[in-house]
């Protein structure tokens, strides 16, 4: 089988829970760590499916690299290898298939609450859950593209995930594992504290006091998805 193209953007930015799915389905990944110089996954067609992870930036940057990787999207979408985006991997989905980046009317850090108004596409994509806390970090956010179905959304963000066909993608992130969520209060702890004005973001120490419990309940939602999603790879 053909590996599944995981593209990360920093070097804390990592797959995590993801990774620990594909190991343990026995689904063959690659990085490709594009802030350590990776060239970008191209032919697409060398790959069974594309996944992006988050990152800082914004899709609206002028990085060399987003303009290529936001045809070499489109081009799986063309070639029907399904796409996964989580968080910044999300607004390029989003943005390759005719969305827009902008920013959010509020920044949103921590756990936070999203609502699926289908209950089909739950059923389809979330194991049938209709409402879940997830772990948000962003300050922008993206419309959907032409012809997605919304997925998730909560009163802070109203788009916090859609569905293509078998590619999705997502602004909150699904990927957690406590040690990740760990290192980003830890590494980013002032950035936190210079938004605890606004009530969408929450203190580190709360974030991690809560982790365990709420990774644990995550990692379920997070595995009813990516099981749905690897159905889609191409042999």
């Amino acid at each position: 089988m053909k590996p599944v193209a995981v593209v990360q953007f920093t070097a804390n930015d990592t797959p995590a829970f993801f990774a620990h799915y594909l190991n343990r389905m026995g689904i063959p990944w690659r990085r490709i760590s594009v802030h350590a110089g990776d060239p970008l996954p191209e032919p697409i067609t060398e790959y069974s499916g594309l996944v992006m992870m988050g990152g800082p930036m914004s899709v609206n940057d002028p990085l060399p690299w987003i303009p290529p990787l936001l045809e070499i999207i489109q081009d799986a979408v063309t070639q029907d290898i399904p796409v996964l985006g989580h968080c910044l991997g999300g607004q390029l989905l989003s943005r390759a298939m005719g969305g827009q980046i902008t920013d959010n009317h509020c920044a949103e850090i921590g756990w936070h609450t999203v609502q699926a108004p289908d209950a089909a596409l739950a059923e389809e994509w979330l194991g049938g859950t209709r409402e879940f806390t997830t772990f948000e970090w962003h300050y922008q956010t993206f419309s959907m593209p032409p012809n997605a179905q919304p997925l998730l959304g909560n009163a802070q963000c109203c788009n916090q995930a859609f569905v293509m066909g078998k590619h999705i993608g997502f602004q909150c992130h699904i990927e957690m594992t406590v040690d990740l969520v760990n290192t980003w209060c830890t590494t980013s702890a002032k950035e936190i504290e210079s938004a605890l004005h606004q009530p969408s973001v929450q203190a580190p120490q709360s974030i991690m006091a809560a982790a365990p419990e709420q990774v644990a309940a995550l990692n379920q939602v997070a595995s009813a998805v990516y099981s749905r999603w690897v159905t889609g790879l191409k042999h």
